[in-house]
């Protein structure tokens, strides 16, 4: 049995501890608001984020940072993109000797345009060995032990490899990749993605226009990875096109659905004031555009994206102006 903090309760954080305890592990449940805490340890169940699914006995909410990390071989970032680096600053000299980070966060930082696992890796001071966790995977079906694959991509293969054993369990299946840039960018850039998707069936424009879509998202996804490092092929798996078709296709995507809302003529404001969960996907549209204009990358869609969730544009436009670009080869070079 294995010691692991994973900090951050909400949907994705819940799950995953779920899925740790039945796999045998100690589990220490960090979560920032004190009164979650006391509803997860009375009631046994996050019924604010994941209703319906019970916690384990092997899962010790906490309220404390330094008492979730105390010892802990495994500590577990998954809390949302913005909130990560202030949560490592504050977690990192209570880390135990030896252990290894892992990133359950999608995102780029806005501002430092830093993937998680160098928000990870700076804030504790590149002590630690850093894994990243990501794929197709929705908390719900998680929580629930439906089968799940997932990578875990680390430049240290030991943690990497680690990670892939211990974490592994009924219903998870873990492969191994070095190539950490690819998927994060992968992970984070599906969510921009997903809501152009939600756009496209809110308006009710169609499977050919949804296809087409995703197709051109995967290729837009890979011109950044590529420029940020990551191998092409990387993006053609879990991280890179099973993530995006589950995102924008699954009725669990919380990204989908913002762009569904905004699709038939809702605003932001009041779609965000009925959710109690993060979309991503919308502070990633502003970052992933900021990361495209450093390496010169064109980013079409994350950029209409952009106008429309600012208000420049309706959806409709947006959609216009995308079929009416230059047409041009569909493979770069």
């Amino acid at each position: 049995m294995t010691s692991i903090a994973v900090l951050g309760a909400g949907s994705w954080g819940t799950a995953l501890a779920i899925h740790l305890a039945r796999a045998g592990h100690d589990v220490r449940l960090w979560a920032r608001d004190a009164s979650v805490v006391d509803d997860l340890t009375s009631a046994r169940v996050n019924a604010l984020y994941l209703p319906g699914a019970p916690l384990p006995a092997g899962i010790e909410p906490t309220a404390s940072l330094a008492s979730a990390v105390d010892g802990a071989g495994f500590i577990v970032g998954a809390v949302p993109s913005h909130g990560l680096r202030a949560v490592i600053r504050a977690a990192a000299p209570n880390f135990a000797a030896g252990a290894i980070l892992v990133s359950a966060t999608k995102g780029i930082e806005t501002g430092t345009l830093q993937r998680m696992s160098e928000v990870m890796n700076g804030e504790s001071a590149g002590r630690f060995p850093i894994v990243v966790l990501s794929g197709p995977s929705f908390a719900a079906e998680v929580a629930r032990g439906q089968p799940t694959a997932l990578l875990a991509a680390s430049i240290d293969s030991d943690a990497a490899a680690t990670v892939q054993e211990r974490f592994r369990g009924r219903g998870l299946r873990l492969y191994v990749t070095d190539d950490v840039a690819g998927v994060e960018i992968g992970g984070a850039l599906k969510n921009v993605i997903a809501i152009a998707a939600g756009v496209v069936e809110g308006l009710g424009l169609g499977h050919n226009a949804l296809a087409a879509l995703i197709t051109r998202g995967l290729a837009e996804v890979s011109r950044l990875a590529c420029a940020e490092g990551a191998r092409r092929e990387t993006l053609a798996g879990l991280s890179g096109l099973g993530d995006l078709v589950l995102t924008c296709t699954g009725d669990l995507s919380r990204n989908r659905r913002v762009g569904m809302e905004l699709g038939r003529g809702r605003r932001l404001d009041e779609i965000l004031a009925g959710m109690r969960m993060v979309a991503e996907g919308i502070r990633t549209t502003h970052a992933a555009l900021a990361l495209g204009t450093k390496h010169g990358v064109e980013l079409p869609i994350a950029a209409q994206m952009k106008d429309v969730l600012d208000g420049r544009c309706s959806p409709a436009e947006g959609v216009e102006a995308l079929m009416g670009r230059r047409q041009r080869a569909e493979v770069d070079g």
